[in-house]
């Protein structure tokens, strides 16, 4: 059994978390970092379908530290031949915050000579560690003087799906955009519209949501190279995964977007993972945008924040029309995150509930507006 540990930005742990629990594993909740433990099969499960976390790490171990010295002999005192073979390449990455060692070149470089000294003394190896194997990511953490050594499970973060293969200047990323859909509690019991879509992100990871598809099912793991984990564990759980897969199951989903040129984009996005036909795109001016039924809709959108001045007038008059609708549709669930303070005078109304959230760097609300149930 490993410690585990899935990241996430601020605002996300909860919903990490209960995606962990419906894997079956408890979990420890700290800021940004969700704590559970596990197996091999944990890792791989954990990285082929959790929706919301950025990366899978197994943690080695986590102990303070105020001088280099007690950094390298408590480095190397963890037991990282359980982890990393005999030839596996292990590259160092650090930071720190609020520590004495606030060196971060430093406190790599401390870590690698512990590993290094560690391996070769377990391996009984004379002369260089031969670093030509599996890769095995090593990151060094420093909080306030406490030392968290962790292994990445996953290679290139988990919102890389592998079917975006265009976008426009400012996409959403897959974990986000699948965090506001599991904050909507939507999973395909009525119609979705993302009135906003640039690159399709919402509408596609709407989709896999409905449909059950494992977010990691079309990529690779770093961990599927270890000696450490099972040949095949990766494949069968693909496999497992493909069962499970509701791709019959009937969904609307509209995705619209004024730049027909994003439209074109979020399609051949759509068309890589397969759901070209299930999502309508169509070009469409958001303030032109009506609900065609009286029924429970859900609109889920990340529109324009309006922070260049040239933008804010024609972004409020997007705003007051969101207002609009909820008021016209009361069947209409309207989840919007932006950055913008004034939203909710924008639309003359307060929010059922808030979160804050954070798109990249830029601090945001997600506002949530429960439309009535028919």
């Amino acid at each position: 059994m490993y410690q585990l540990l899935a990241v996430c930005p601020m605002g996300l742990e909860s919903i990490v978390a209960k995606e962990i629990k419906e894997l079956g594993y408890e979990t420890r909740v700290e800021n940004g970092r969700i704590f559970f433990e596990g197996d091999e099969e944990t890792i791989a499960l954990a990285n082929l379908w959790l929706r919301t976390a950025d990366r899978i790490k197994i943690v080695v171990g986590r102990f303070k530290a105020i001088s280099f010295e007690e950094l390298f002999e408590k480095t190397k005192a963890l037991p990282w031949e359980m982890f990393i073979e005999r030839n596996g390449e292990f590259p160092v990455q650090g930071r720190s915050v609020k520590s004495k060692l606030h060196s971060v070149p430093d406190c790599q470089a401390i870590v690698k000579k512990a590993i290094v000294e560690k391996l070769k003394q377990t391996y009984d190896i004379k002369g260089w560690v031969e670093e030509t194997g599996a890769k095995y990511p090593v990151e060094v953490s420093l909080l306030k003087d406490e030392v968290l050594l962790t292994i990445d499970t996953s290679g290139s973060g988990l919102n890389k799906r592998g079917y975006r293969v265009e976008q426009g200047e400012a996409p959403i990323k897959e974990t986000l955009a699948a965090s506001l859909v599991k904050l909507a509690n939507w999973s395909g019991h009525s119609p979705l519209i993302d009135p906003f879509c640039g690159s399709g992100t919402i509408a596609i990871e709407a989709c896999l949501i409905a449909q059950n598809i494992a977010p990691g099912f079309n990529r690779s793991f770093i961990s599927e190279t270890w000696e450490m984990m099972p040949t095949e564990l990766y494949n069968d759980l693909r496999a497992q995964a493909d069962e499970v897969a509701e791709y019959d199951k009937n969904i609307e989903v509209y995705a619209y977007d004024i730049d027909p040129q994003m439209i074109a984009i979020a399609k051949r996005n759509a068309e890589e993972v397969g759901l070209s036909e299930i999502i309508h795109f169509d070009v469409k001016d958001f303030n032109k945008l009506t609900i065609p039924r009286e029924e429970p809709y859900a609109l889920i959108g990340n529109p324009p924040y309006g922070e260049r001045i040239g933008d804010r007038e024609e972004v409020e008059t997007m705003y007051r029309y969101i207002g609009k609708l909820m008021n016209k549709h009361p069947y209409l669930s309207t989840y919007i995150l932006t950055s913008n303070k004034e939203f909710e005078h924008l639309v003359s109304r307060k929010a059922t509930k808030r979160r804050k959230l954070f798109n990249g760097f830029i601090e945001c609300t997600y506002y949530q507006y429960w439309g009535q149930k028919k």
